[in-house]
């Protein structure tokens, strides 16, 4: 903890930590800044100059507040404190000189600028700037840069404040983008004209204080005070990024970063960013019912009435439901309710055969160092993971700490990648993670040294048929270096999917020894399934399903929808109020942006219309009885934007179970980091990422 001081702020005396910024002292103690290269969470550059003050005692001359510290003030006569000013005629004139000069070339394009309305330089060019300018000399132009399907550039309006650059070079950890040329010649670039090869590089968007880089896909779409405006929570990956939903009328236009520290900071990634025009393609707005091998257009009374016949009047053994990887707890929690209800023990949400859960403690399936405990870890191992494309958003706070610690250690055991920072690859597959466990290794003893170790054990690693017995290795490892204690637990799973968590504390899975996944989809190839209730999962081999009677609920026209005999439409993630639990465990509530197309309704409303059909009626008629109903049985989903303090010790001999390895290598659970779900197979913009950056990938390889 840095000491603190005490600097007086245009005649008010404040205490401050001695290590802040002049800028960060002078807002602390409640004064406005104005700045364009200046930005909290990258490096200091000090090149725009807007940020001036004036130092008491000091030159005779503004001071860029950015680029020096509390520290380095002297004292006034007889050690009284420093003074700074903000609002002298000195800094009022040096503002405007800055101002003027920053738009000696800038376009007066602003009635076209996406970026109008919440641009920075509008905004400080009126608050701080003059009422004229002296130059008649013609402008400079820029040649456009070519960055990819997702970033516009009007590089003419760029104001060279290299915010873009240090944020891919520092936060994204890619260096595609740089400053060449001095002087009037100066431009940033991406020196090939290529894709940035990157999954936040919808984040040089945020970072831009002008229009120079604005989103391709919104492109004169809209103007911000157009939009209606919803804070709400990411599916796309396991995170939980907060974000902002902007909808006009019945579309989404715009996902934009919500600040949250323990979990995405200021920062989302591209697919949580891009994916909205997803959102209204190849929507299921109608109930649809096979009839003959094709499918018709059906009422809702028709839909359910078929619907709940069947499940009437098929024997409970010959049932089962799965749920998807997007579905809200609320629909998790009525499903398992209407088929328990119905006698039913074949239920999972596993689509992906994850080797996890039902051992009961949760913690043998959470994130339990936390997202933003990962910089408090002093040695790190990967296990059958991809953060990057898995969870790009953990995968930078990985950076975050390995570019604040030179000594950290970083292991990966599964597939080489570009991760964006060093490590040593200790191996592909389970041999290696067998030989770590029996304490064997140099970098075992990098674990044992550390106080925080984090271990990391992805998708890659445990949706296998060893997965139980990988599992069990992993917390054999943790358990040898001590990387759980009463202060620390670093063992810790990393989901792909965003219900996963939640499901998995509400229990859905089989039942009294009912199948998992994999024995229902074999159960339905070898007749011995009749009816499968699918909510929402598309990630796997639907064929397998044909000789079973399908009863499909979600969004979108993906897989599930193809191989269907009753089509219920549900409501998208921007469309319904529900509670997702993310990889730490944390419950976090998305809100409802919009309402569902056409005829498509909440998922936990259609599965209470179908319970009466069914003849096994939920005993919730509201939202609020059933999130009652859900948090009586799982109290973590009740406790919003919460960690679980678990107290009790936790026996890592008791995660997983003994079993023969499979010695093949781990492999990745995401191939294609753009086209993961049904929202993002809809989605034109990630159709040509994937299309880019495949292309870019085979371009490196060449």
């Amino acid at each position: 903890m840095s000491e603190s001081r005490v600097i007086k702020v245009n005649g008010r005396e404040v205490e401050v930590a001695s290590d802040l910024t002049l800028l960060q002292a002078c807002e602390a103690a409640g004064e406005e800044i104005p700045r364009f290269c200046y930005h909290e969470r990258l490096s200091v550059a000090g090149n725009c100059r807007m940020c001036l003050i004036e130092v008491k005692g000091g030159p005779p001359k503004p001071v860029a507040s950015c680029a020096q510290n509390v520290r380095d003030l002297r004292p006034g006569p007889e050690g009284a404190p420093p003074e700074l000013f903000t609002n002298t005629p000195m800094v009022k004139k040096a503002r405007e000189g800055v101002m003027e000069f920053l738009l000696i070339n800038h376009p007066l394009d602003c009635p076209i600028c996406d970026q109008g309305g919440e641009c920075d330089l509008q905004d400080q060019a009126m608050a701080y700037g003059r009422d004229g300018s002296r130059y008649q000399e013609n402008k400079r132009a820029v040649e456009e840069k070519y960055m990819g399907p997702l970033i516009k550039t009007i590089m003419t309006r760029c104001i060279q404040c290299t915010r873009c650059v240090r944020f891919a070079t520092e936060i994204a950890g890619v260096d595609d983008l740089g400053l060449v040329n001095r002087g009037e010649d100066a431009e940033i670039t991406t020196y090939l004209e290529k894709t940035v090869e990157s999954e936040l590089t919808g984040n040089l968007i945020d970072v831009c204080p002008v229009g120079a880089l604005t989103s391709k896909p919104y492109a004169f779409n809209a103007r911000p005070w157009e939009l209606r405006k919803t804070e709400t929570i990411d599916v796309m990956d396991a995170v939980g990024s907060n974000i902002r939903v902007d909808a006009r009328g019945r579309e989404v236009l715009r996902i934009l970063p919500v600040v949250h520290e323990d979990v995405n900071e200021e920062w989302i990634a591209d697919k949580t960013r891009f994916i909205w025009d997803g959102l209204r393609r190849q929507r299921l707005d109608k109930p649809y019912i096979r009839e003959d091998g094709r499918l018709r257009a059906a009422s809702w009374d028709e839909a359910l009435s078929l619907a709940g016949e069947k499940l009437k009047s098929t024997p409970k053994e010959r049932m089962g439901a799965v749920v998807g990887d997007l579905v809200p707890a609320e629909a998790v929690k009525a499903l398992k309710d209407l088929m328990t209800g119905l006698g039913v023990a074949n239920l999972d949400c596993r689509q992906d055969g994850a080797k996890i859960g039902g051992d009961g403690d949760r913690r043998s399936y959470l994130f339990n160092a936390g997202i933003a405990g990962l910089e408090d870890a002093d040695a790190i191992l990967l296990v059958g993971t991809n953060p990057r494309i898995e969870a790009p958003m953990i995968n930078a706070r990985i950076r975050k700490s390995w570019m604040r610690k030179l000594d950290l250690k970083i292991g990966v055991i599964g597939e080489r990648a570009n991760l964006s920072y060093d490590y040593d690859h200790l191996g592909a597959g389970p041999e290696t993670l067998t030989e770590l466990a029996s304490g064997k290794g140099a970098f075992f003893e990098a674990l044992k040294a550390a106080r925080r170790p984090a271990i990391i054990v992805g998708m890659g690693a445990l949706a296998r048929e060893d997965g139980a017995a990988i599992l069990a290795e992993t917390a054999k490892l943790a358990k040898a270096v001590g990387a759980v204690s009463d202060e620390w637990n670093g063992f810790n799973v990393l989901h792909a999917a965003a219900s996963r968590v939640a499901a998995l504390d509400l229990g859905f899975l089989p039942q009294n020894g009912g199948r998992d996944f994999a024995a229902i989809l074999a159960g339905c190839e070898a007749r011995d399934i009749d009816v499968v209730y699918n909510l929402g999962a598309d990630e796997f081999d639907h064929k397998r399903l044909d000789g079973a009677f399908v009863i499909y609920q979600g969004h979108h026209g993906d897989a599930g929808a193809r191989h269907a005999d009753v089509i219920l439409p549900g409501a998208a993630y921007t469309e319904q109020s529900g509670v997702y639990a993310n990889t730490e465990g944390r419950a976090q509530m998305g809100a409802r942006a919009l309402f569902p197309p056409g005829e498509a309704r909440e998922d936990w409303a259609i599965l209470r219309a179908l319970s009466a059909h069914a003849g096994k009626t939920l005993p919730y008629d509201d939202l609020f009885a059933l999130r009652q109903a859900m948090i009586e049985d799982a109290p973590a989903l009740g406790r919003l934007d919460q960690l679980d303090a678990d107290e009790t010790p936790f026996d890592l001999t008791e995660v997983g179970a003994a079993g023969a390895v499979d010695p093949s290598p781990f492999v990745s659970a995401v191939s294609d980091y753009y086209l993961t779900n049904p929202v993002a197979r809809a989605s034109e913009t990630m159709a040509e990422c994937s299309a880019a950056m495949s292309g870019a990938a085979k371009i490196a390889a060449e």
